[in-house]
């Protein structure tokens, strides 16, 4: 087992001693987790969107960039650091940096300068507020999560979730300058939807992990317990997935939807629950993705539906 693990760290010293490879883009793109940050930036435009003031295009416009570099950063920081247990891993072996295809020390100095670079811009672009969560949200997951958490403890995901959870926030607060009730919803739906979705991940990737020493939970707890707590945790999202239309930030039409949604993901978490084949947990990962975009598109809907209502009702009174 030494004689195992010993070599993807050699490959990796290996790789840090000869010259970096040619520059390439789209590996300096691969770094940032395009994937992961697509759904960062747009939970952060809904909740940009839902809050209760204007923002204007420009500074807007600022905002998101800022929080689509800050998402970069912490996955490149986070490559950087994974490196050694990538290389252990089908999922992310041919990642850039386990790869060799860029140096180690170039992606953690692209993660930093993203970093700096988000934050400070954000604080003199939009402000202080946005600027301060913006930062928590990269060295909680940077630090918190991808260098104590996830090798330490098979509740990574459920604390290091959090970090994930926070872009909404960080959108409120660039358009209004606080944190509202709704912002604190979305955040709770995000937290909430984070341990099935990645424990649905973790139960058909189950190997890589093991290989790897991660504790996740199928890994540490057992594959049927894990499928146990993530329906318990979907039991608890769904409902709370319609806490938007308690606190009036959303209406009927998101409430509907979300009740839908809500009865589809919790199908496939009962599927999981009865069945260990592993291709019912890849359902339920790849469904989960599309479902946490479609609940907060159906938010986004209805404001657009709400607006629409509302200059009728004022057309029809004029």
């Amino acid at each position: 087992m030494s004689n195992a693990r010993s070599q993807p760290v050699d490959a990796i010293k290996a790789a840090a001693t000869r010259p970096e490879p040619r520059f390439q883009i789209k590996d300096y793109m691969l770094l940032l987790k395009p994937r992961v940050m697509s759904l960062v930036v747009f939970t952060a435009i809904v909740g940009m969107v839902l809050a209760p003031a204007s923002i204007g295009p420009l500074t807007g416009l600022a905002a998101i960039l800022c929080i689509a570099m800050g998402a970069g950063a912490s996955g490149a920081i986070n490559m950087w650091y994974d490196r050694d247990i990538d290389c252990d891993m089908a999922r992310t072996m041919n990642r850039p940096v386990p790869a060799g295809r860029i140096h180690p020390k170039a992606a953690l100095a692209y993660g930093v300068t993203l970093a700096v670079g988000s934050v400070s811009a954000m604080a003199s672009l939009v402000n202080i507020l946005s600027a301060g969560l913006l930062a928590l949200t990269i060295v909680y997951y940077v630090f918190l999560y991808t260098m104590w958490l996830k090798r330490r403890t098979p509740q990574n995901i459920v604390i290091g979730g959090a970090a994930g959870a926070l872009p909404p926030l960080i959108g409120w607060a660039s358009a209004s300058g606080d944190v509202g009730l709704g912002a604190i919803c979305m955040f709770a739906i995000i937290f909430l939807w984070t341990p099935p979705h990645s424990w649905a991940l973790a139960l058909f990737r189950r190997g890589d992990y093991a290989n790897a020493g991660v504790p996740m939970m199928p890994v540490v707890a057992g594959e049927q317990s894990t499928r146990t707590q993530m329906l318990v945790y979907t039991l608890i999202l769904v409902p709370v997935t319609l806490s938007p239309v308690l606190v009036g930030m959303s209406g009927a039409f998101y409430g509907a939807v979300a009740a839908i949604l809500g009865g589809l993901f919790l199908r496939h978490a009962y599927k999981v629950w009865r069945d260990p084949d592993p291709a019912v947990a890849r359902s339920m990962f790849l469904f989960s993705i599309l479902y946490l975009f479609l609940i907060f598109g159906a938010m986004l809907a209805d404001r657009a539906v709400g607006a629409i209502l509302t200059d009728n009702a004022l057309g029809g009174l004029l």
